[in-house]
């Protein structure tokens, strides 16, 4: 039985629930803590992702989690995250996801523009993930690279489809805002209505644009203004940091 987490995840290390032994926290995201674990009955490693206690506030919270959780977990293709199991740990609810030893398409872009072989490979990867979800007629919603997974090979796996479909109502009834990431929202997102495939085309152009540079394309000192900023400004030249681009490239990007 997992120890007593009350309403905040606080640090689970050490602790256990179920089948899965926390071993250390992997890191914090904006919605979630994620950690690595052990699946004892079978001995293998995995990654779970704790989402706050609040969200349980709604309702209806619970029915979406589980609905949202098995269409990812459906989503059965060799570039999307598998997902293992999901339900709650005092209160806290929970997803059991594969884990993937390098990292996060985030921490590698951290180091700087990456070579075009490199760049050509991943958008390739990711964006055979993506096209199996909008087959399927399923909308990332958040993608970015924090949601791209590297395996020890650097093969990208896309992750947490159905979390920001599952936040967007509980934010709404909490008042915490937008949900989504700025730097990534395509236009249309600032409005209301149907989010369709074409939110997800236009972050992973913003990512290829920061794996070619490094940078992001815009930049602000709030989230409205990063958000108005893609709505109002051109696309900037990706030429301008990396004269050494084909202007076919640039075109791609644009």
């Amino acid at each position: 039985m997992a120890e007593e987490v009350g309403g905040s995840a606080g640090d689970l290390a050490g602790r256990t629930f179920g089948q899965y032994e926390i071993i250390r926290k992997l890191g914090d995201g904006g919605m979630a803590s994620v950690y690595l674990a052990r699946q004892q009955s079978i001995g293998r490693l995995v990654a779970v992702k704790v989402l706050p206690a609040h969200f349980l506030h709604d309702s209806s919270f619970m029915q979406r989690f589980e609905t949202e959780v098995k269409i990812a977990a459906d989503l059965q293709h060799p570039r999307v995250l598998p997902v293992y199991d999901f339900g709650l740990l005092d209160g806290q609810p929970f997803i059991v996801m594969a884990y993937m030893a390098g990292g996060t398409l985030a921490d590698r872009i951290q180091q700087g523009p990456m070579p075009l072989e490199d760049i050509v490979r991943l958008t390739g990867q990711v964006a055979e993930g993506l096209d199996h979800a909008h087959a399927r007629g399923v909308v990332h919603r958040d993608f970015k690279p924090s949601n791209v997974l590297l395996d020890e090979n650097g093969n990208a796996y896309l992750a947490d489809f159905g979390i920001a479909k599952i936040s967007e109502s509980t934010a709404n009834l909490t008042g915490s805002g937008v949900v989504g990431t700025p730097a990534y929202m395509a236009p249309e997102m600032g409005s209301e209505g149907v989010v369709a495939p074409s939110v997800d085309i236009y972050a992973l152009g913003v990512t290829l644009f920061q794996m070619l540079t490094g940078q992001y394309p815009y930049s602000g000192e709030t989230p409205l203004s990063v958000m108005m900023a893609h709505v109002t400004k051109p696309i900037p030249d990706v030429r301008q940091l990396r004269p050494d681009l084909p202007h076919a490239l640039a075109q791609v990007l644009e």
